[in-house]
């Protein structure tokens, strides 16, 4: 697939080149925290880059969990995924790593994932499920109009413990690209 451009990102592909830049994201307790898998190790990030790098190469992929890198530059400063959920729906999850927080790389690749997911892939619905006090998120989400749809209890194990999440979503007549 062809990187997808954003105002602030660019999405592409991720390589086997990319484990350092990866695992400053996955092993970092600081972004971890709000997603639904521990921190990993270097062999663990290494083994799982190596599966999305295996999945985006398969004709009939799976997902799309892309990289999120500056425009102005390749090194990965985070990723995005779509994941199916069922017919023509599909789950929205993003990370960006901690050290570049607070520079709307998170909406603007979100921005992106919608943009293939409405348009290239012609989807019907995204959802996205957040942690009840991940507010930096819920924000993202808002601001691209995904709509609040309801509080989902212990939907998460991670880090020890049972996670609820909020669910929110967007339906394709609700985009507005």
């Amino acid at each position: 697939m062809d990187p997808l451009s954003g105002e602030l990102t660019t999405l592409r592909e991720f390589r086997t080149s990319d484990l350092e830049d990866y695992l400053a994201i996955v092993g970092d307790d600081r972004v971890t925290a709000w997603l639904s898998f521990d921190s990993r190790d270097r062999a663990e990030a290494e083994k799982a880059l190596t599966a999305i790098v295996e999945r985006s190469m398969q004709e009939d992929r799976p997902d799309y969990l892309l990289a999120v890198t500056r425009r102005d530059g390749d090194s990965v400063v985070g990723f995005a995924r779509l994941g199916p959920t069922g017919v023509k729906a599909a789950h929205l999850g993003y990370a960006i790593n901690a050290d570049h927080w607070g520079r709307g790389y998170a909406t603007d690749a979100s921005r992106v994932m919608l943009r293939l997911a409405f348009g290239t892939l012609g989807l019907h619905r995204v959802s996205a499920a957040i942690g009840p006090e991940n507010k930096p998120s819920i924000t993202v989400v808002k601001h691209l109009g995904f709509s609040y749809e309801g509080h989902i209890r212990h939907h998460v194990f991670t880090n020890g413990d049972w996670r609820d999440s909020l669910l929110y979503s967007i339906l394709e007549h609700e985009y507005s690209g």
